[in-house]
């Protein structure tokens, strides 16, 4: 959304912060990535629940056609209630509770992504308690250092995401021997916010690699999974408000070499629903220093903590003003000097009471928010293409 489709004067009465969904723009989002996709008809994409589970965006993506990526037992519950189909349903994680793979295992969901053989163990037993197989995936630790956030990259050696490919045969070997295990296949995910599409092609050239080799041990491939991460454009959200899916999913077609008939699961998160969404603020005050002039905003790391936790950042406009701009730091009131959303920004002029937006925060911003400070949590709103705020 541009700056002059905010609608102002509905946001008058209400309470700030909130957030600010624009479903319009995740329909055509959610449009473009499945057209992309469907150029491969063995390609199947599954949202990872993590960037963003409000009922009404997760019942969209449900109802477009997706599966869900899930990371805990909450997720699960989560997208079974939106509508999500319990086949189409992958649960991942390094740490997933007994309860959470009972509750999968009762759901019937299409996959345990497994990272560890004493996971594989744990799951085998409560599988055979419950009279079932667990149909698993093995997460596979590639050794790839995606080009992103050291916070946010995780196919490395030393993460403790997933197995080290050095000893994938071994714990492959040991899932087909497991009475309550079914094996279907490989998963990896290698990091987020990914924009350098090398680290994709990388991730490809070691899929082949262990193809190759699963075949010449005599070892079952399976489908693969690659996990997701593809990145957005946080800085000109106006211009590019849709992900690069048809340059993300060329990558994949022209450099994975599988076997005729290998499925090829996709884990979308960020790219579906970050542009989507935006954090409206409200100046507070405009703080007058001696080298520099603070936009002090009611918005907060506690709304939004990719900035304070990774120095991420996001476009911010103001809403109010159409006057020259100035320079501002942007500054919430939580009581961490990390509370910035960004440092010598340029904004038009600032003043008491204008609207304020950060924008691209439809992806782990809701999902992440806190009650540090005992702040409330926000409401969520929603414009559609006929109704600018329908909830």
């Amino acid at each position: 959304m541009i700056k002059g489709d905010f609608p102002l004067q509905e946001f008058g009465s209400l309470r700030t912060p909130f957030y600010y969904y624009d479903l319009g723009l995740l329909r055509r989002t959610l449009q473009r990535a499945l057209a992309e996709a469907g150029k491969s008809p063995l390609y199947r994409l599954h949202y990872a629940v993590k960037a963003n589970f409000n009922p009404v965006i997760l019942r969209e993506i449900a109802s477009a056609g997706l599966g869900a990526d899930c990371v805990s037992g909450g997720e699960v519950r989560a997208a079974l209630d939106a509508g999500f189909k319990p086949g189409d349903i992958v649960f991942a994680g390094v740490g997933k509770s007994d309860w959470e793979i009972k509750l999968g295992l009762e759901a019937g969901i299409g996959r345990f992504n497994v990272e560890s053989p004493e996971e594989l163990r744990v799951i085998s037993e409560l599988a055979c308690e419950a009279g079932v197989k667990a149909p698993v995936s093995i997460r596979v630790n590639p050794d790839i250092g995606a080009h992103t956030h050291a916070n946010i990259t995780t196919g490395l050696s030393e993460n403790k995401f997933g197995v080290n490919y050095e000893l994938l045969d071994d714990v492959l070997r040991e899932a087909m021997a497991l009475p309550g295990i079914e094996y279907r296949g490989l998963h990896f995910h290698i990091g987020s916010q990914i924009t350098d599409m090398a680290d994709f092609k990388a991730l490809c050239n070691r899929i082949n690699y262990l193809a190759g080799h699963l075949d010449r041990a005599g070892l079952p491939l399976g489908d693969i999974n690659v996990g997701g991460g593809l990145g957005i454009e946080y800085e000109h959200p106006n211009h590019l408000p849709i992900a690069d899916f048809a340059t993300y999913f060329e990558v994949f077609r022209n450099h994975l070499q599988l076997p005729e008939g290998t499925v090829v699961h996709f884990e979308p998160g960020r790219s579906i629903v970050a542009p989507c969404g935006t954090l409206i603020c409200r100046v507070l005050y405009v703080k007058q220093g001696t080298t520099r002039q603070f936009a002090i905003i009611d918005g907060s790391m506690t709304e939004l903590i990719r900035p304070a936790l990774y120095h991420a950042y996001h476009r911010i406009e103001n809403l109010s003003s159409s006057e020259d701009e100035d320079i501002y730091d942007v500054v919430g009131p939580v009581c961490e000097s990390s509370d910035v959303f960004g440092k010598a920004v340029s904004l038009d002029r600032c003043h008491r009471g204008d609207f304020i937006a950060v924008r691209s925060a439809g992806a782990y911003g809701e999902s992440m928010a806190s009650r540090y400070n005992l702040h409330e949590l926000p409401e969520a709103y929603f414009a559609t293409p006929r109704c600018r705020a329908a909830l």
